[in-house]
């Protein structure tokens, strides 16, 4: 392997902002903040959004998390429910002429 040419690869603290669930373990991502965890050191602290502890495929539970907006952009686009009855137009004949 070329010397200097790798990330550091070093211990990062992960942060499930939905659960307030975290863990430590290594990690090449770069980060600008820092966490002082259990054992006293101060780590690097990488902000998730879904883990293990909030992803329904492992909670079993459906939990909406929207940091972005997109489902407000959905509904505003989209209206609230797909199921919405349509209008009626007046380019329909009617029955009696």
């Amino acid at each position: 392997m070329k010397p200097d040419i790798h990330p550091s690869y070093r211990p990062v603290v992960f942060q499930d902002t939905s659960s307030e669930f975290s863990f430590l373990t290594k990690s090449t991502i770069n980060t600008s903040e820092t966490v002082e965890w259990d054992d006293g050191n101060t780590y690097p602290l990488a902000k998730v959004e879904i883990s293990s502890q909030s992803h329904p495929f492992y909670t079993g539970k459906q939990i909406l998390v929207d940091t972005t907006g997109r489902v407000e952009r959905f509904r505003k686009r989209y209206g609230q429910t797909a199921a919405a009855p349509a209008a009626p137009s007046d380019d329909t004949p009617d029955s009696d002429e």
